[in-house]
């Protein structure tokens, strides 16, 4: 028995073999995470000279892209409460889109251009931490959800998608408004230009 959304909404997927997109999808979501790290620890074997010059503003530009994130999710949330399916998908995948431009630009930055230091003192400092801490650390996990999400709303798994959708919205959204906050507060540490 099909659902009024399944029959206004059909999947975009083929149900043909949902194993090998979970595998695909399962593997992007550990992947991902860890080809950042490499990237950001190893910066020095994947440097390209005088990149970072050029992409000294990236860090003005992910925060941007974070903070359009943040209200394309927003006004998805708001559109799936009202029901309008059509206008949920479109802000989600713009959501996606966004996430996945940003995270181009960040990986770009963070491979070519040394790494800023906070230096606030105080309770600041602490604050700083900690939400940088939850930002990565939620960061990492969000790949993975964001994809497992996006994956049972295309193949029409709508409970699914609804299950985990719970769990991945407040999370994307507090790794996006987080990420601009952690930008406002290091802005003032990084070198002119």
């Amino acid at each position: 028995m099909t659902t009024a959304t399944e029959q206004l909404h059909p999947p975009t997927l083929e149900p043909g073999d949902y194993t090998k997109y979970k595998i695909i999808l399962g593997t992007l979501g550990v992947v991902v995470p860890v080809l950042v790290a490499v990237l950001f620890y190893y910066k020095n074997i994947f440097r390209i000279e005088g990149a970072g010059h050029y992409l000294r503003m990236l860090p003005a530009v992910n925060a941007l892209l974070n903070s359009l994130t943040a209200l394309a999710l927003l006004v998805g949330f708001y559109f799936i409460r009202q029901k309008n399916v059509v206008a949920h998908r479109a802000a989600m995948l713009t959501a996606f889109g966004l996430g996945g431009l940003f995270l181009l630009s960040y990986v770009a930055y963070h491979s070519q251009v040394e790494s800023t230091h906070y230096l606030g003192t105080g309770a600041l400092r602490y604050v700083y931490f900690v939400l940088l801490l939850t930002h990565i650390s939620l960061a990492a996990v969000t790949v993975g959800l964001v994809l497992f999400t996006l994956y049972f709303a295309l193949t029409g798994q709508y409970t699914k998608h609804q299950r985990i959708a719970r769990w991945t919205f407040p999370i994307w959204l507090y790794v996006s408004v987080t990420g601009v906050i952690v930008y406002f507060m290091i802005a003032p540490y990084y070198p002119a230009a």
